[in-house]
């Protein structure tokens, strides 16, 4: 019975890393396309988030089954915890790399006429924020996990900035309004993204820190 269990947990832990591939590629495709302005990429990305919510349902259930087996032991019990909690924040990535994608898609037909090398830079701090907590998660490193939650500083001192050049610009160009408007949205979903990778390394250490009985 308990070599079924484990092997349901290397399945478990298989499924998790699936599904942040995924997310990771969803909003590191789905930054590279509104840079670009390229629209078709973007509608790729939003149909692509049906699979993403799928990987979520498929982790749950098999979730739900290894509590189910048997009475999981602390760790095991903490690993199937983190597991449900985490791909809660990666579907919620996802969500957010589709939302980026309709701006992108609404966006597409007129040039970008505002600077972005701020926002560029926050989005590169975000995807490295979720590719370590990723990182963390598959090389058990709760160092890393840490480093990523203390690295949320830089990203949250970029919206900041970014909102308010964006402010800036819609208070003193009036034709430029709707552009900056939609820019804000794309600055905040980018800030979402970082807590929801904060969530993720949380969960990461949670799910490696010892109880005070095991700890004996």
């Amino acid at each position: 019975m308990r070599n079924k269990f484990d092997a349901m947990l290397n399945q478990l832990n298989t499924e998790v890393m699936v599904m942040g591939e995924m997310i990771q590629s969803a909003i590191q495709s789905a930054v590279t396309a509104f840079l670009a302005q390229d629209a078709e990429t973007a509608k790729i990305i939003m149909d692509g988030d049906e699979e993403v919510d799928s990987q979520q349902k498929r982790i749950e259930n098999l979730c739900f089954q290894l509590l189910i087996q048997q009475q999981p032991v602390a760790r095991d019990l903490r690993m199937i915890t983190a597991a449900m909690k985490m791909v809660t924040d990666m579907e919620r990535i996802g969500d957010q790399a589709a939302d980026i994608s309709e701006l992108t898609i609404i966006m597409s037909d007129c040039p970008y006429n505002l600077k972005q090398d701020t926002i560029r830079k926050m989005a590169g701090e975000t995807i490295l924020m979720l590719m370590h907590a990723l990182e963390a998660y598959v090389e058990k490193d709760m160092d890393k996990a840490k480093e990523v939650i203390d690295h949320d500083n830089i990203v949250d001192q970029l919206f900041l900035a970014v909102k308010a050049e964006l402010i800036d610009v819609m208070k003193n160009f009036p034709e430029y309004e709707e552009h900056a408007a939609d820019l804000l949205m794309v600055n905040k979903y980018l800030e979402r993204i970082g807590d929801h990778a904060c969530n993720i390394a949380e969960w990461v250490i949670f799910f490696l820190s010892p109880s005070p009985m095991e700890a004996e």
